[in-house]
């Protein structure tokens, strides 16, 4: 086992999987491939549509995409890792897979990686709609947000 796929295992929200490594507190499934020193993370989201309870106008729905698809590209900032890219956002029919790759930080790869699934899902997060009914799923999160903000003071 590598340096870097041995700090995923001992990592406390990463468990092994037969593909790698999954994170053990996000909402969609992501999943973190180790070779060597290189790391590739895979995360799947919703469109639109498949988050909702009622069909999204196919305009809605492409401005949706492509607004994530821009936003999703400024992942790079958000660990310090010298290098991060995205390599792929594309739709597979209800998801949208992000794929991105990760030149790891020496005891840091985990924390990275698990900060660029989350940016992924709050980048998703943020792109909800509001005056749409959506899936019990994506309902749940908005009501814990919401609770979350209703118990953070100003």
């Amino acid at each position: 086992m590598t340096d870097v796929a041995a700090e995923f295992a001992e990592h406390a929200r990463f468990e092994r999987t037969s593909e790698g490594f999954a994170p053990t507190t996000n909402d969609w499934t992501a999943e973190i491939a180790v070779d060597g020193d290189a790391v590739e993370i895979e995360v799947w989201v919703p469109t639109l549509d498949a988050a909702t309870t009622e069909p999204v106008a196919d305009v809605v729905e492409d401005g949706w995409y492509d607004t994530f698809d821009r936003r999703v590209q400024d992942a790079d900032g958000v660990t310090l890792a010298d290098d991060v890219t995205v390599t792929d956002v594309s739709k597979h029919a209800d998801d949208v897979r992000v794929a991105l790759a990760l030149d790891p930080r020496e005891g840091k790869a985990a924390d990275d990686a698990l900060a660029l699934v989350n940016y992924v899902e709050g980048t998703w997060f943020e792109g909800v709609i509001p005056g749409y009914d959506y899936t019990e799923k994506v309902q749940s999160m908005r009501n814990r947000a919401a609770q979350n903000a209703e118990g953070t003071p100003l």
